[in-house]
């Protein structure tokens, strides 16, 4: 599998509209691998989210006009969860949308995200861009 190292695997995005089909797709194949069968739902939601996020907001603060995010996944297994990381040059930094009208289409990503992961966050990256992540418990869940 491209990309795919033990507990580590890598994918290339170019920003547009199959950016995220492709990201889907690319961590099906990796859970299948790694038989992590049972955060398979919640890591396509969320993988969908930071790549959807990053794709809309990844430029650069001064790229041209027509240009297409660069966007790096990765996905990192460990013994009790799954890591899902992606990279952007952008500068900008992530923010929950909060109260937004109830009948928007969009800003409550990073909510979902938030919903779905034990921990999110982003690091800020040298010399420019930032990584956003989020952990996905492995475990079984207890219901609430």
């Amino acid at each position: 599998m491209p990309g795919a190292g033990r507990g580590t695997a890598g994918l290339r995005l170019t920003g547009g509209p199959a950016a995220c089909g492709r990201a889907r797709e690319f961590t099906e194949r990796v859970l299948d691998d790694w038989e992590l069968d049972q955060v398979r739902d919640d890591a396509l939601v969320v993988v969908s989210e930071l790549v959807a996020n990053a794709v809309l907001h990844g430029l650069r603060d001064d790229a041209g006009e027509g240009a297409e995010s660069e966007v790096l996944l990765r996905l990192k297994r460990r013994a009790a969860h799954l890591m899902c990381a992606v990279t952007d040059r952008s500068e900008t930094l992530p923010s929950p949308a909060r109260g937004g009208a109830s009948l928007d289409e969009g800003g409550r990503g990073l909510i979902i995200v938030e919903g779905l992961s034990r921990h999110w966050g982003w690091t800020r990256c040298v010399p420019t861009g930032k990584t956003v992540w989020a952990m996905l418990p492995t475990e079984a869940r207890v219901p609430r």
